[in-house]
């Protein structure tokens, strides 16, 4: 079972910057692809990026593409989300998760474990 902790959420205001991370521990992180989604009040859980385990491929939602960068750092087992240019509409609680392959996909259901999320918030 692998564990994942994830920091670095805060209040900011609009056109501000950010930088996520994740560290996981317990599993060999780098035979899986990783991944960010995130939840916003009343909403469904959506997908944010993934990464390949190699960090070679990266996929991205259409609303954080050009704005967002999903990286990793698997000799210190660390899932990063680099956010910039953030909107109000990316206030959700933001959650790093491990993917049960080693290539990208960006659904739920890929996903084997979960982190506690880390809550970002952006004001206009």
């Amino acid at each position: 079972q692998v564990q994942l902790v994830e920091s670095g959420g805060g209040l900011l205001q609009a056109g501000g910057s950010l930088r996520l991370s994740c560290v996981a521990s317990g599993r060999t992180f780098s035979n899986y692809a990783m991944g960010w989604f995130r939840q916003a009040p009343g909403k469904e859980r959506e997908f944010v990026a993934v990464i390949s385990r190699s960090g070679v491929t990266t996929n991205y939602a259409d609303s954080v593409k050009g704005r967002f960068a999903i990286s990793r750092d698997n000799a210190n087992n660390t899932l990063y989300l680099q956010m910039n240019s953030l909107k109000p509409e990316d206030t959700a609680l933001y959650y790093c998760a491990v993917s049960r392959f080693p290539y990208v996909s960006s659904g739920a259901v890929d996903f084997g474990s979960w982190g506690q999320g880390t809550q970002v918030t952006v004001s206009s």
